[in-house]
């Protein structure tokens, strides 16, 4: 039953995730607290390691629930539901991209989904901001990890006005650690 309910879960989070794996988060986040695979703040640290780690944040965490569920089988499963869509409608794109993009309709849904994808990203962006800031006992808000927060998004904004191209998300992620293991680690 459990690589039944990977395979419908995650072939739901394949295909109807528009905008990349940061609009998909709050889909990954509805199928997987809905089937209590993983907790709420289990699944946020699985996203900052799927982030961390090379591959799709999708794929990443997929992999890892479906591991965690079903073993490697229940892995493969996950992996390669949250894959297919995408693989499929990519497929059916290439056969008819040249007639599809240039119809007037297709270019409609297009231009009516960016807002709504730029929207899901941006309530994800401060979901995981308030998650962050806000300490588990439940006493408020954790002001080290809101300075935090805010002076790396001070850095990561203020890099693009001295450096032309800005701090790459691979300096952001180092620095950020840095600093997580200064604060935390030393302090």
């Amino acid at each position: 039953m459990i690589y039944l309910d990977l395979l419908i879960g995650f072939l739901e989070v394949g295909l109807f995730s528009f905008g990349g794996a940061y609009a998909a988060i709050p889909l990954i986040r509805d199928v997987v607290l809905a089937h209590e695979w993983l907790d709420d703040e289990m699944l946020s640290y699985m996203i900052a390691v799927s982030e961390s780690t090379p591959g799709p944040i999708m794929v990443n965490l997929a992999t890892y629930v479906g591991s965690n569920k079903g073993g490697l089988l229940g892995a493969v499963i996950a992996t390669m539901a949250v894959m297919l869509p995408a693989f499929l409608i990519i497929l059916f794109i290439m056969v008819s991209a040249k007639s599809l993009l240039k119809n007037p309709y297709v270019q409609a849904v297009l231009r009516g989904l960016k807002p709504c994808v730029i929207g899901v990203i941006l309530a994800t962006g401060v979901y995981m901001i308030i998650g962050n800031c806000y300490v588990k006992t439940g006493t408020g808000i954790d002001i080290t990890a809101l300075l935090m927060t805010c002076g790396l998004s001070l850095i990561y904004f203020g890099s693009r006005k001295f450096i032309k191209k800005g701090l790459s998300p691979i300096g952001l992620i180092c620095l950020s650690a840095v600093a997580g293991v200064a604060v935390y680690g030393i302090f």
